[in-house]
């Protein structure tokens, strides 16, 4: 049954936010083909997308980690993770890139829409559509929210575009 639903959740993904994946791989190849960095912000558990783009078999090319205090400049491109667009940190974090007009990327649970403030800020925005748990447990609540895994799925997709992007050029 698990093996059933992370299957449904992956294609949803690929369905739902295909393209977005793609400009989001355009807006962070713009760095590595000028003189900027690839910045990895992952916060609540989704730092694991960082440490695979910087310690995986396949690194990602131009990629940082982002630490609190850090200088930006604007040939910088961000890619916010977390689980949730209402992340204090996530949404501080963009609140300063969108004042300081630095183009950035989200990936989060959340839906678009006028109530997703990180959306609204962010360049291009992917959701994992991971609102809920994806199966049933025996008090009739849900279990089991895959966020990690459906972060690293978007990131190999991306990475497969974006390595294509910064190889043409």
């Amino acid at each position: 049954m698990l093996t059933t639903q992370i299957g449904g959740l992956l294609q949803r993904i690929v369905a739902n936010e295909d393209s977005m994946i793609e400009e989001t791989a355009r807006l962070l190849a713009q760095a590595t083909i000028g003189e900027g960095r690839v910045i990895f912000a992952g916060f609540n558990g989704l730092d694991a997308v960082t440490e695979n783009a910087l310690q995986g078999a396949e690194q990602f090319c131009g990629a940082v980690r982002y630490r609190v205090g850090m200088e930006i400049s604007s040939a910088d491109r961000v890619w916010i993770l977390t689980r949730f667009a209402t992340d204090s940190d996530a949404l501080e974090l963009a609140h300063v890139l969108a004042s300081r007009f630095i183009p950035f990327a989200t990936l989060a649970a959340d839906k678009p829409g006028e109530d997703n403030e990180l959306a609204t800020l962010s360049y291009t925005y992917i959701s994992t559509g991971l609102m809920k748990g994806l199966l049933p447990d025996e008090d009739g609540g849900r279990i089991v929210q895959p966020h990690a895994l459906a972060a690293l799925f978007v990131y190999e997709a991306l990475k497969m575009e974006y390595d294509d992007m910064v190889k043409d050029d």
